[in-house]
């Protein structure tokens, strides 16, 4: 977090969450231990950690009472949910119970792939492609189905800048069509009123889809962390830093101000840490490495 100047992290549990545990009160126990421990955490560094709730999906009934339980008593920021578990998608047909429980408590919901239900491709490796898809499977379903539109309460967030969502909308909104008859429009505003965080995305090349097609408000800083080393999360960083399409203000936005919308609890909380002086040099002059190395990569 201070590498990143960082203030405030949410705390989430990514892929495989409880899915290694086929049994459904496994799972539900697995997802109460992570969720105790995590909100004793916050509790004891309110202005330095938030957290996305687990919960063991892909079993329905014991989901809606950890969502219950976890928003209601634990206080969570929100839950985390992975775009596939065990193979089965979010926003397949039998979750309406899920859903009712998450937009009656106009809950924040961070959707976050997993392994692609099906074999590995020998080279690819699955964050490099498998992910995007991941995400973008599920944010389809959620519009085709018309979660979004029965559930307006419910804010969801989509990791790595949507995967193929904001590329792709056109065209899955044709998809839509085709297949129920929706109106393209219709779903357009269904894609884009999801919110797209930048964890490994804040790139000159990756950067102005998402901006041009969220709707305000809606891009939010990610670093990806643990999954992505603190190195991919300082050249990201500075790629946001030195993208020329923003200026102070919407990159304050993304870092901060977005993100206040959708965990209001947190406004206190100052916008970076305090560091010591030798480690506030280290810093400034890691970050301008970073900063130079993004405008190279820019430049090419």
């Amino acid at each position: 977090m201070a590498d990143l100047a960082v203030g405030t992290a949410i705390l989430s549990v990514s892929t495989p969450g409880t899915t290694f545990l086929p049994a459904a009160a496994d799972a539900a126990a697995l997802a109460r231990d992570l969720n105790d421990h995590t909100a004793a955490l916050t509790s004891e560094h309110p202005d330095r950690f938030g957290f996305f709730a687990v919960v063991p999906m892909p079993h329905i009934d014991e989901s809606v009472a950890e969502v219950t339980r976890a928003l209601d008593e634990l206080k969570a920021d929100g839950v985390v949910l992975l775009a596939n578990s065990a193979g089965t998608y979010l926003g397949q047909a039998g979750q309406d119970d899920l859903f009712a429980a998450l937009d009656a408590r106009s809950a924040v919901v961070f959707i976050h792939p997993a392994d692609l239900p099906g074999p590995t491709v020998p080279g690819v490796l699955p964050f490099a492609a498998d992910f995007l898809l991941d995400t973008t499977r599920a944010a389809y379903l959620l519009v085709r189905n018309g979660i979004r539109r029965r559930y307006p309460s419910i804010r969801f967030i989509l990791s790595h800048a949507g995967g193929f969502v904001p590329y792709a909308s056109h065209r899955m909104a044709v998809a839509v069509i085709s297949d129920t008859g929706r109106s393209a429009a219709d779903s357009l505003d269904d894609f884009s009123s999801f919110y797209f965080d930048t964890a490994l995305s804040s790139s000159a090349a990756a950067l102005p889809t998402p901006l041009a097609f969220a709707q305000p408000g809606h891009v939010t800083f990610g670093s990806d962390w643990p999954f992505a080393p603190v190195t991919a999360g300082r050249l990201f960083a500075a790629g946001l830093e030195t993208y020329t399409g923003l200026d102070e203000q919407g990159r304050d936005a993304i870092a901060r101000t977005n993100a206040m919308g959708l965990f209001p609890r947190l406004g206190s909380t100052p916008a970076t840490g305090t560091r010591p002086p030798i480690q506030e040099l280290r810093h400034t002059v890691g970050r301008a490495v970073m900063r130079g190395v993004a405008r190279l990569i820019s430049a090419d």
